[in-house]
C-alpha cells in the first residue's frame, strides 16, 4: 500500500467554506451564541482544529424543544404537497451545493473526497425519496364486518422529535431521519455528533434556504450528549426519539424512552458476517469485499465484520483480497487518488492496534497492514488477517476500522452458525452461484437486510434496519415514514 504525503496547510477553498459554516445553536429559526467553551471540531488527517463552533447546554436542548413544540401544530397541519415541495427543493439546493457539503464532510470526517461525493448522492435520495412520499400518507374507509357502522383509520404526525446522529456519515444519517419527519408532518430537534457537526450545521442552513418554517428544524451540538439529551426526552412534550450509534447507549436511551413510552427508532451496532461459499465469484467475492470493508474506512455499521470462507478457497480468496488492499492510498482525502483515509480520532487507531494484537496473540496472521504509520493524523494501515481464532475479541467486537479477518468453514451448517454466533443482527452478505443456497441463507441468517453477491446494499428506496440487539424500526423505503406517524382509528355508526 502507498502512504501518500499531505500538505497539511488548510487550502484558500477551504478556509473560505468553513469561514461559510454556521457556528451557533439553530433554534427557533435563528442562530444563536453558546454560553460554554466552544466545541472544537478537528480535521482527523492532520488533528489541527479547524473550527469552533457553539457548545449547547441543558437548557439550550430545552429551547430547541420549546421551538418545535410551538411550530408542531403549524408543521403537522400544513399540506402534504407544500411539505413535499419544500423538501424537492432542498434536493435541489444539495445539488447545486455538493461540491461544498462533499469537501466539509472530508475535512471534518476524513472519508475520500470521492467516497463524500458519493454520500452526497445518497442522503440527498432521502430528500426526493420522502419528498415523493409526504404525497402518499393514506389511511382506509369501509363498512365494519357488523355493518353497524364505518370504520376510519387515518394516520398522523406523531409530534416532535428527538433525532440523534452519528459521526461516520454527517449528511445521509441527517437526512435519513429529518426527511421522513417532515415529510409525515413533524418538527424536529437534531443532535448530530461532536465529532462532525459542522455538516449538519451547514444541512439546516440549506433547509431554511429551501422553506423550512422556523421552529421546524432545529439543531443543538453539545460535548455533553447525555446531560442535554436527558430533558428533553424526560420532557412529555417529546413523541419520538431516533438514534443511530452503539448499541450501548442505545439500551440507554431506551431505558429513558420507557418513562414516557416514547416511540423510538433504534438503529445500533453491526457484526456483519461475509460468507464466500466454494462455488462463488471470486472475482466478485473480492470486489465485493473491498466494498463492504473498506467504504468510509471501515468506520460503517453495515461493514463486514466476519469473512466467513470456505476453506477450499481460503487461500486463494485471501491472496486476492490482499492484493488488492496493497494498491490502497492511504492519506488526506482531499489528496488525489486516496481511497484511505483517517480514522476519526486517536481512540479508534489504539482500537484498530489492540484488536490486531489480540488476534495475533492467539494464533492469527498479518498478511499486510496492521500497523499505525508514522506521522500527523490519525490513520491505520488497510489490514488483512487469516487464521484468525474463533476466541478473537475481532470476531465479537464491531471493528470500526479498515481490518479484514478471515476465519474458514467447510459445510453450510457451519458457516450458518458462525454467521449468527452473534448478538447483532444489521447485514449479512453471501457470496454463492447456486440459487438454491442462496435463498437458503436469506431464510437463515439472522439479520434485517442481506447482501446476495453484492457488497453494498443501502438505498433511500429500501427499509434500513436490524434485528436482534442491532435496533428498532426502519429508515428508509415505504416503512421509513410509517416510523413518524401514528394510526388513528374513527368509528362512525351507520
Amino acid at each position: 500500500m502507498t502512504i501518500v504525503e499531505t500538505d497539511t496547510a488548510q487550502s484558500t477553498r477551504e478556509s473560505e467554506l468553513l469561514a461559510r459554516i454556521p457556528d451557533g445553536l439553530f433554534i427557533g429559526g435563528r442562530w444563536e451564541a453558546g454560553t460554554r467553551d466552544p466545541i472544537e471540531v478537528q480535521d482527523p488527517a492532520t488533528g489541527r482544529v479547524i473550527k469552533r463552533i457553539a457548545n449547547a447546554t441543558p437548557e439550550d436542548g430545552v429551547r430547541a424543544l420549546d421551538a418545535a413544540a410551538a411550530a408542531a401544530d403549524a408543521w403537522a397541519a400544513t399540506a402534504p404537497r407544500v411539505r413535499a415541495e419544500i423538501l424537492r427543493r432542498a434536493f435541489d439546493l444539495l445539488q447545486e451545493r455538493r461540491d461544498d457539503f462533499a469537501l466539509l464532510m472530508t475535512l471534518e470526517m476524513g472519508k475520500p473526497l470521492a467516497e463524500a461525493n458519493g454520500e452526497v448522492t445518497y442522503g440527498g435520495e432521502f430528500l426526493r425519496w420522502f419528498s415523493e412520499e409526504a404525497v402518499r400518507i393514506s389511511g382506509r374507509f369501509g363498512q365494519n364486518p357488523e355493518g353497524t357502522g364505518t370504520m376510519v383509520v387515518s394516520q398522523r404526525p406523531v409530534g416532535p422529535c428527538y433525532l440523534i446522529t452519528p459521526w461516520n456519515f454527517p449528511l445521509a444519517m441527517a437526512t435519513r431521519k429529518i426527511a421522513p419527519a417532515l415529510a409525515a408532518g413533524c418538527t424536529v430537534v437534531v443532535k448530530p455528533a461532536e465529532l462532525t457537526p459542522l455538516t449538519t450545521l451547514f444541512f439546516a442552513q440549506l433547509l431554511a434556504d429551501a422553506g423550512v418554517p422556523d421552529g421546524v428544524v432545529n439543531v443543538v451540538q453539545t460535548s455533553t450528549a447525555r446531560e442535554v439529551s436527558a430533558p428533553i426526552i424526560a420532557d412529555p412534550r417529546l413523541r419520538k426519539l431516533s438514534f443511530t450509534g452503539s448499541t450501548p447507549v442505545g439500551r440507554s436511551l431506551l431505558a429513558q424512552a420507557g418513562q414516557n413510552v416514547l416511540r423510538t427508532s433504534m438503529e445500533l451496532g453491526g457484526n456483519a458476517p461475509f460468507v464466500v461459499f466454494d462455488d462463488a465469484d471470486l472475482d466478485k467475492a473480492v470486489e465485493g469485499a473491498m466494498l463492504a470493508k473498506f467504504r468510509n474506512i471501515g468506520q460503517a455499521c453495515t461493514a463486514a465484520n466476519r469473512f466467513i470462507v470456505h476453506e477450499s478457497v481460503a487461500d486463494e480468496f485471501a491472496r486476492r483480497v490482499t492484493e488488492k488492499v496493497e494498491a490502497l492510498r492511504i492519506g488526506r482525502g482531499t489528496d488525489d487518488g486516496v481511497t484511505i483515509g483517517p480514522l476519526i480520532d486517536d481512540r479508534a487507531v489504539a482500537s484498530m492496534s489492540t484488536l490486531v494484537e489480540d488476534a495475533v496473540s492467539r494464533g492469527a496472521r498479518v498478511l499486510t497492514g496492521g500497523s499505525a504509520p508514522e506521522g500527523d493524523g490519525y490513520f491505520f494501515e488497510p489490514t488483512v488477517l487469516v487464521d484468525v481464532q474463533p476466541d478473537s475479541d475481532i470476531l465479537r467486537e464491531e471493528i470500526f476500522g479498515p481490518i479484514l479477518a478471515i476465519t474458514t468453514f467447510s459445510t453450510e451448517d457451519e458457516a450458518v452458525t458462525a454467521a449468527n454466533s452473534t448478538e447483532y443482527g444489521l447485514v449479512g452478505y453471501v457470496f454463492t452461484q447456486d440459487l438454491a443456497r442462496g435463498q437458503r441463507m436469506i431464510d437463515r441468517v439472522d439479520t434485517g437486510m442481506m447482501g446476495l453477491n453484492t457488497g453494498l446494499v443501502s438505498n433511500a428506496a429500501a427499509p434500513f434496519g436490524g434485528v436482534k440487539q442491532s435496533g428498532l424500526g426502519r429508515e428508509g423505503g415505504l416503512e421509513g415514514i410509517h416510523e413518524y406517524l401514528s394510526t388513528k382509528y374513527t368509528l362512525i355508526p351507520a
